[in-house]
């Protein structure tokens, strides 16, 4: 992996052995970020169908007034998101009940499920409703697993860009869904105009579902539920190194540092334990608290604004026709992964997550601005051509989903995975994507009514997003570390967790009856954990 070396800079890569980067945990990540081309994919699709002739008359919106219209299309997306929003919380429990890779095996099963039902509802609006409800279960569950998986499997060095990954899948999967719109629109007539989009989003839900089956569990769950001779052979297959070489023995002694110092702390593993865990330590409180505070920022840049409504926008700017605003939004598509794909590979682990964040920000900002400047002193006028001040607000849509991409699309899901304690990483990042989601169904149901209602033409909505641009910038500053090159083990250094030394006071706060029961719990769980390393222990110089 010589190409590596010249394209990622961090310490982390100069260091560690070149062994550990090979194929299994490219192909890994790979199969799991299919669960962000199932999220993609529907982002990208429902947008382009809604607006399709034969579609609105199966479902009835041709003879609605603008207003019900509105209504209607803001329901047909928002289902999902809610679909999401339970499905991301209710697999952190699975995930930390039966594993990772049994929950994304779950999760890519009842997306296919919700898909054929959406696929089949024949112009009943009830039928679309509950399909698109339980794909979201699915696709809200990878959400939060896939992250989740990839991170605990991926090398410190390159886990920036195998996280990433997740993000790009999302953005191929927009681009794909907007050109099979188009295609589908082009070439097919009657209700297969809709039905063909709609059901080839089962692609990646059968991608990922066979592709994770041919992958292996997450070593540090193994290491969770202290089953290290499992947790070692795992680790050995996809660093491609001998259990006796000092990287692995490094990697499952950090991880049984970890459990133990954690352990400590609280000692029980009940939901009420892990929430005193999460919200009673500060260097947890504010790695949860950044996390949510995260996806509420992605959310309000507006981004799933134009993902969702693309056409719509593109013919408020002045593009007319369906096909010329699905073509429109098929270039969008492409620009989406070009530069996701060159955050992924040049920015992630070299650039870093926090000066992505900061300068996107204030781009992102910009772009928006010039957008709605437009919209108020000189919007399109039907029949006329789109002015030269057009053709720039255009071109700053392209430019705004650009910025996103290298900062704020896929830094916020690779931090997310990245900085929790391992008993708190299936809750941290499970309560990160239901913010996602939440937030991501307030912009799916707000903006057909912002483009209505907020100014003339709408062009309060750009203003709005961009304000809340500008404002991300000073909470990445003042709240965001730079986490590139850093092991998960050693997130706790970087937020302040209190060394082992300390513990005892911190236990004595929590309380002491709840501190006597996990001093025998943690005697028990220390005592197998260092069997298990003793019986392959050599000495890392």
């Amino acid at each position: 992996m010589a190409i590596l070396d010249k394209i990622i800079r961090n310490d982390a890569m100069r260091n560690d052995p070149k062994e550990i980067y090979g194929w299994r945990v490219w192909v890994l990540a790979t199969a799991a970020c299919f669960g962000g081309m199932l999220f993609g994919w529907d982002i990208g699709a429902i947008g382009g169908i809604m607006v399709m002739p034969s579609f609105k008359a199966k479902f009835g919106l041709a003879d609605k007034s603008s207003s019900e219209v509105a209504t209607l299309v803001s329901n047909i997306v928002s289902v999902l998101q809610a679909g999401c929003f339970v499905g991301s919380l209710v697999a952190y429990w699975v995930a930390d009940r039966w594993g990772r890779k049994p929950s994304l095996l779950g999760s890519a099963f009842i997306s296919i499920v919700g898909i054929v039902i959406q696929t089949s509802s024949s112009g009943h609006i009830a039928a679309l409703y509950v399909g698109r409800f339980i794909a979201g279960l699915g696709v809200g569950a990878a959400s939060m697993l896939t992250p989740l998986y990839v991170s605990e499997n991926a090398p410190r060095s390159i886990r920036g860009a195998l996280t990433g990954m997740y993000q790009l899948n999302i953005t191929i999967g927009i681009m794909m869904s907007f050109w099979v719109n188009y295609g589908s629109l082009k070439h097919s007539v009657g209700d297969t105009q809709w039905e063909v989009p709609l059901a080839t989003q089962m692609l990646a839900g059968v991608f990922m579902f066979v592709g994770v089956s041919l992958c292996n569990e997450s070593p540090r769950y193994l290491a969770k539920q202290d089953n290290w001779e499992k947790a070692t052979d795992t680790l050995v297959k996809i660093r491609n190194l001998p259990a006796d070489h000092p990287y692995v023995r490094m990697e499952l002694e950090d991880m049984a540092e970890q459990l133990e110092s954690e352990r400590r702390i609280i000692g029980g593993s009940s939901f009420m334990d892990l929430q005193r865990e999460m919200w009673t330590i500060p260097s947890n409180r504010k790695r949860g608290l950044i996390s949510i505070g995260l996806f509420i920022c992605q959310q309000m840049t507006g981004v799933n604004a134009i993902n969702y409504y693309a056409p719509t926008i593109f013919e408020g700017l002045g593009i007319v026709g369906t096909s010329n605003g699905l073509f429109a939004t098929g270039v969008y598509g492409i620009v989406k992964v070009v530069t996701c794909a060159f955050f992924v590979v040049f920015c992630a682990d070299s650039l870093g997550r926090r000066l992505s964040l900061l300068w996107t920000a204030i781009a992102q900002g910009i772009f928006m601005f010039i957008i709605g400047i437009y919209v108020r002193t000189n919007p399109p006028i039907e029949g006329a051509p789109i002015p030269p001040f057009g053709y720039v607000a255009l071109v700053c849509i392209f430019l705004f989903v650009a910025a996103f991409e290298v900062g704020w699309g896929p830094a916020c899901w690779i931090i997310v995975s990245e900085i929790p304690t391992a008993r708190l990483r299936a809750m941290n990042v499970a309560l990160a994507a239901a913010t996602q989601w939440l937030f991501n169904f307030v912009v799916a149901q707000a903006v057909p009514h912002m483009l209505v209602s907020a100014g003339k033409n709408g062009y309060g909505t750009y203003f709005i997003f961009g304000s809340f641009s500008f404002a991300m910038f000073f909470f990445t500053w003042f709240l965001i570390p730079e986490t590139k090159g850093v092991s998960l083990e050693k997130m706790n250094e970087l937020f302040g967790e209190v060394p082992s030394s300390k513990m005892e006071g911190e236990e004595a706060q929590i309380g002491h009856a709840n501190t006597k029961h996990a001093g025998s719990e943690t005697i028990s769980n220390e005592g197998r954990s260092e069997k298990a390393l003793d019986s392959t222990h050599v000495e890392t110089k």
